[in-house]
């Protein structure tokens, strides 16, 4: 992957299971070295979460989507990572509109 072109953004939403808020914050503080590795290698550049009540909104810059999540799928890093978070979250809650493709409309300039 190139890091030389502009990344996409990408908006995802999820749901945390009822009383798993601490969980999931404490799990976040420090992820394993070797997912660091597996996002960067396939493309993430920034990847932010924000919690309001058990809503995860997740804010990543990324190479390529659909790429990043191809070359994730069978990386044992993400795998372990994914069952380890997946214990957390509501997987009841409908995800079938979670991930969009966000342009830029606006931005507040930075002033110097």
């Amino acid at each position: 992957m190139t890091h030389g072109s502009a990344p996409q953004s990408v908006a995802l939403r999820t749901r945390l299971k009822p009383g798993q808020e601490a969980t999931y914050e404490s799990v976040h503080a420090v992820i394993p070295p070797e997912l660091d590795t597996a996002l960067r290698r396939a493309g993430v550049r920034t990847w932010r979460i924000w919690r309001s009540g058990l809503d995860l909104f997740h804010f990543v810059e990324v190479d390529d989507f659909d790429t990043m999540k191809a070359a994730l799928a069978d990386d044992p890093a993400d795998i372990e990572w994914q069952i380890r978070i997946n214990r957390l979250l509501d997987t009841d809650y409908d995800q079938s509109e979670t991930s969009t493709t966000l342009g830029l409309v606006w931005e507040l300039p930075v002033k110097e």
